[in-house]
């Protein structure tokens, strides 16, 4: 049973930091193409970073470029997003699954952990 438990979101000032953390069980992480997504209120999901299986081969989505950084512990089975310089508009609930751009359908989705930010 694929299962995703993301953690390390919450309130923080704009300009601040937060880094966000997935622990993946059930299926072989390591095969596997990577992604952050989030979720505004109202919206679908949408893909914000995405990491390669090995070599890390990153991609992020122009809103958060220069800001945020993808990254990935295959030994810990566990993929992180460290996001700095936030904004108000990243306010929104990740997750993190699969890359539906190359598999064409996520998993079973997580929680997802609540970021905000605001003043």
């Amino acid at each position: 049973q694929v299962q995703f438990v993301e953690s390390g979101g919450g309130l923080v000032q704009p300009g601040g930091s937060l880094r966000l953390s997935c622990a993946a069980a059930g299926f072989s992480f390591s095969s596997y193409g990577m992604s952050w997504y989030r979720q505004f209120p109202g919206r679908e999901r949408e893909l914000v970073a995405s990491v390669s299986r090995g070599s890390p081969i990153t991609d992020y989505t122009d809103s958060v470029k220069g800001r945020f950084i993808i990254s990935r512990d295959n030994a810990k089975n566990t993929v992180y997003l460290q996001m700095d310089s936030l904004k108000p508009e990243d306010t929104a609930v990740y997750y993190c699954n699969r890359n539906i751009r190359l598999y064409g359908s996520a998993f079973s989705w997580g929680q997802g952990t609540q970021v905000t930010v605001s003043s």
